[in-house]
């Protein structure tokens, strides 16, 4: 693969350069962590920017109302919006990084109509309804049922850390629709309305300070049948679609995040005295050389899937394992930088050590991506 940006890029990434340097200046600033409403309104605006500018969507296929770019200009959007300062995805990371391209791939013509225009447009917010009270990182234990009364389901049950629920307009939700099927068939992926009688939300504070997680609670929620993504009780395969961009793709731009940080930590260190310490030393650059590999392997990975014509393949538990642990190991290290300081949550870095531990969790906990790794890549025998 060669690395090097073709004369093609090197025009994608001026042009896109030009442009983030005339509209970032014209950003309001962003609200606070607490204020989510203020932050889906700063979020979607941003991306309204990027979908009248033709930046929406840069990776979708075009049919899905995309840009059907390059894995390449992608990677040059993502290194280009982190260097400039611009917002991330923020709000839209459900819509736009995974519930949109689940879609995408499994979605029939009227669903792909209906649904991925406003994600683009920075009209609509998605959230993630997968994971529950007593299913631990075990998804396929979810509890939560939905019966079939005519043309609607209807859904009783609860999820737990909903990402965006409070502002969100859909969520994707897994239901068991077979309670009598073996552990990972009889599971139905539904498009749900979060204005449907029957939905209610409770949001979670985080160890960070911040409300971003929720509580949902669903009694007698009715959903049509027309929103249901794959057939009925095959659910489990395509959540695995879903799981694949979100671990695959959706943390990419963060890789070049922490890159950044990372400088910014030499940085301080070199301005404190910090960096006379050669254990400190080491440390800042073995987490270079990580976040480089990483950097790596996301181009490995996002030019697979774009040649295969497929959606990521496993590569992407081996980088969702290894950036979650490296994440916590940088802000450790910003820790160390600190000193005392650590201990000042009104100084950068400080909410973000907090937060990292959060990834080792999230779109599957590290123990779920070892088994991943062992048995699909590895072809160890399961169980051991």
């Amino acid at each position: 693969m060669d690395l090097t940006d073709t004369p093609e890029e090197q025009e994608f990434r001026a042009r896109l350069r030009e442009w983030l340097a005339i509209v970032l200046p014209t950003l309001p600033p962003k609200p606070s962590p607490d204020d989510w409403p203020g932050r889906r309104a700063h979020d979607l605006g941003w991306q309204r920017m990027l979908y009248d500018a033709g930046y929406a969507g840069l990776h979708w296929p075009a049919d899905a109302g995309g840009r059907g770019a390059t894995p390449t200009q992608h990677l040059i959007f993502l290194e280009e919006t982190e260097r400039a300062g611009a917002p991330y995805v923020g709000a839209g990371f459900v819509g736009l990084l995974h519930a949109g391209p689940t879609i995408a791939a499994e979605g029939t013509a009227g669903q792909r109509a209906r649904w991925l225009p406003p994600i683009l447009r920075g009209e609509e917010v998605w959230c993630q309804g997968f994971s529950e009270p007593d299913a631990g990182s075990d998804l396929a234990a979810l509890r939560t049922r939905a019966r079939r009364d005519g043309d609607d389901y209807v859904v009783n049950g609860s999820k737990i850390w909903t990402s965006h629920a409070e502002v969100a307009d859909w969520c994707e939700l897994l239901v068991r629709t077979d309670p009598a099927a073996t552990k990972h068939r009889g599971i139905t992926w539904l498009a749900l309305p979060m204005d449907t009688p029957g939905v209610t939300v409770r949001p979670l504070r985080t160890l960070a300070g911040s409300a971003e997680f929720a509580e949902v609670f669903l009694d007698e929620v009715r959903v049509p049948v027309a929103n249901r993504v794959g057939d009925e009780n095959d659910g489990w395969r395509v959540t695995m679609v879903t799981l694949a961009f979100e671990r695959g793709t959706a943390f990419v731009g963060e890789v070049v995040a922490c890159r950044r940080v990372l400088g910014e930590l030499a940085r301080e260190a070199r301005r404190t005295g910090r960096w006379d310490d050669p254990v400190l030393r080491r440390r800042l650059g073995r987490l270079n050389a990580e976040f480089r590999a990483l950097w790596r392997l996301t181009q490995w990975n996002v030019s697979e899937a774009q040649a295969s014509g497929r959606v990521p393949g496993v590569g992407g538990s081996v980088f969702k394992l290894r950036y979650s642990h490296a994440r916590q190991e940088l802000y450790d290290a910003a820790a160390d930088v600190l000193g005392d300081a650590a201990l000042d949550l009104d100084r950068p870095w400080v909410l973000d050590r907090l937060s990292s531990l959060s990834y080792t969790i999230a779109a599957g906990t590290s123990q779920i991506q070892h088994n991943i790794v062992a048995e699909r890549i590895l072809g160890l025998p399961k169980g051991r």
